[in-house]
C-alpha cells in the first residue's frame, strides 16, 4: 500500500472549510476524506498537480470547490454533487468547453458560480493571445445559455442585459477552435504554464448573502519539502 505523507502545517480544516494547498498531489490525499469528508462544505486544493479527482465523492456535503493551478484534463470525472454552488478551475489543462459543460449539466444541478480562466476552454487572452474580447463575449454567451442557472462566470457576475441576450443568440455562439499542430522538436509552446489565477472579486455583496470562496486568502507555503509536523497514513491509492 502506498504510504501518503501529509503536511499537516499546510492542513487547514475550520469551520466546515478544508484547504490543502500547494503540496504537489497528482490526487486528492485519501486521509483527507477519511478525517474530514462528510464535514467538508468548502474544500480548496489549489497549487497543487491534480490530475485525477478520484476519491471526491466522499465528500458528499460539498458547496464550494476550487481547484485552481492543477493538472487537470478533459478526461477528469466529477461525482454527483448536489449541494455544489461554486465551481473554480482556473490554470488547468481544459480544452473541450461542451464537455465540461455537459459534465456540469450533468452532475451539478445547483451550481451558481463558475470559473475556468487560462484555459483553452476559455477564449481570451490568459489562455491564447490570438483570442480578443469578442471571442469571449461569445464564449459567456454561449455557457450561460448551456448552463442558465449560473450568476457568475469567470472574472464577473451576468448581467440582465447579458442573459436576455444569451437567451437569444447563445446556442450560435460555441467558439470553434482549430486543431494545434504538433510542435516542432526544439520549439515550445508560449503559454506560461506556472501563471497562477485567482481572478473573482472579494465583494459579492451585489449578488445577495452569498459566502463564496473568492477573496484575499494568506497561505503560508509549506511545501513538500519544508521542515514541520508530518504523519503518515496509509492509502489504496
Amino acid at each position: 500500500m502506498e504510504e501518503v505523507h501529509i503536511n499537516t502545517f499546510a492542513l487547514s480544516f475550520q469551520n466546515n472549510r478544508l484547504s490543502y494547498c500547494g503540496q504537489d498531489c497528482q490526487r486528492i490525499p485519501s486521509a483527507l476524506w477519511n478525517m474530514y469528508g462528510n464535514k467538508v462544505h468548502y474544500l480548496d486544493l489549489s497549487y497543487n498537480n491534480i490530475e485525477t479527482l478520484k476519491g471526491l465523492d466522499n465528500f458528499t456535503r460539498l458547496q464550494e470547490l476550487i481547484l485552481d493551478n492543477n493538472k487537470l484534463e478533459d478526461n477528469i470525472r466529477f461525482p454527483y454533487m448536489p449541494y455544489l454552488r461554486t465551481l473554480s478551475l482556473n490554470n488547468n489543462k481544459l480544452t473541450d468547453l461542451e464537455g465540461l459543460i455537459q459534465k456540469i449539466n450533468e452532475k451539478m444541478p445547483a451550481l451558481s458560480y463558475l470559473s475556468i480562466l487560462s484555459n483553452k476552454a476559455c477564449p481570451n487572452q490568459l489562455s491564447d493571445s490570438d483570442k480578443d474580447d469578442s471571442d469571449y463575449q461569445r464564449y459567456r454567451y454561449y455557457v450561460i445559455y448551456k448552463v442558465r442557472r449560473l450568476r457568475f462566470l469567470d472574472s464577473r457576475s451576468i448581467s440582465p442585459s447579458e442573459r436576455s441576450e444569451a437567451a437569444v443568440r447563445g446556442e450560435f455562439m460555441r467558439v470553434r477552435r482549430p486543431p494545434e499542430a504538433p510542435e516542432s522538436p526544439g520549439t515550445h509552446s508560449c503559454q506560461d504554464t506556472n501563471t497562477f489565477v485567482r481572478p473573482l472579486p472579494v465583494d459579492f455583496s451585489s449578488l445577495g448573502k452569498h459566502k463564496g470562496a473568492y477573496g484575499k486568502c494568506r497561505y503560508k507555503y509549506t511545501g513538500k519539502h519544508s521542515e514541520g509536523n508530518r504523519f503518515i497514513l496509509n492509502s489504496d491509492l
